[in-house]
């Protein structure tokens, strides 16, 4: 709209330039502080799943914990987005058989189609991942990565296919068919109406975005014990059965409800964010 733009060509200078733009924060501004906190039902959340610097521990502990947060979340009206689309290639099959339609399968198919000539065309070889730190972790191949990132969708139905950036139509649980970097697979999912997303690590990561909170859940406690001010939550109790996935699965959830609500995360206090990368394949002139 024409009161989110300006046109830099249009003012004589540095100077206007900068009046214009404080004007129009100003108008922004006064239009923000107008907002008042309002009671809003579940189904106006949609959370993003991710997970990065995963461990032969993230597909037993933090990524089912995910799961379970992610099926009580879909069962309440929520909307659940996860992605990645190498880290979940070679599990495909098992995502087909959840699609809810005839149009979610053909969108599976399709996008996943689509990256493999991407990757192909680039000369990509899918086999390099799992990344060396992933492989230090105890994952060998990205087969036994697919079936660990997987359930980290819980088992709820597939309603809908979508590609990056895209906006889903429908509630429940969208796959969004993203790159699986965690500085380009973040910001698709902000682009697709992520209010806020959980992040599973293994290795550690201090990825975070400013537009939307990120909990960072990781799968063992010497994770959690190493980066005590970066993990919101552990789920390594249950490596050591100190604790169940339902557990620990009602927990994350309970954490998640908070953090919409407006706790703020370990990231989120130290200011701690990622520049955005967004995904675009296209031949650049």
């Amino acid at each position: 709209t024409k009161e989110n733009v300006i046109i830099l060509q249009d003012y004589p200078g540095y100077e206007a330039m900068v009046e214009a733009l404080m004007v129009m924060a100003e108008k922004k501004l006064k239009k923000l502080d107008k907002r008042k906190r309002q009671t809003l039902p579940l189904s106006r959340l949609c959370v993003g799943m991710q997970c990065g610097g995963s461990d032969a521990f993230s597909g037993v502990s933090a990524n089912p914990v995910a799961g379970y947060a992610s099926d009580l979340l879909v069962s309440g009206g929520a909307t659940v987005m996860f992605s990645e689309v190498t880290e979940v290639r070679d599990g495909v099959h098992l995502l087909a058989k959840r699609c809810t339609t005839p149009e979610a399968l053909e969108a599976l198919k399709a996008e996943i189609g689509w990256y493999d000539r991407y990757l192909a065309k680039g000369g990509v070889d899918r086999s390099a991942n799992p990344a060396p730190g992933n492989k230090a972790g105890g994952l060998s191949n990205i087969v036994e990565k697919a079936m660990g990132s997987i359930v980290k969708s819980g088992t709820a139905p597939i309603v809908e296919v979508i590609g990056p950036g895209a906006l889903p139509s429908k509630k429940g649980l969208i796959f969004a068919a993203t790159p699986a970097s965690d500085i380009v697979c973040g910001p698709s999912q902000v682009a697709s109406g992520i209010a806020l997303q959980v992040f599973m690590t293994g290795r550690g990561t201090p990825y975070n975005l400013a537009e939307a909170p990120v909990i960072k859940v990781s799968s063992r406690k010497a994770m959690k014990t190493l980066w005590n001010d970066l993990i919101d939550f552990d789920a390594g109790p249950i490596v050591v059965k100190e604790e169940t996935v339902a557990e620990a699965g009602e927990r994350l959830f309970e954490l998640i409800l908070d953090v919409a609500n407006g706790k703020k995360t370990l990231a989120e206090e130290r200011r701690l964010y990622n520049f955005l990368s967004f995904f675009n394949p296209a031949p650049m002139t």
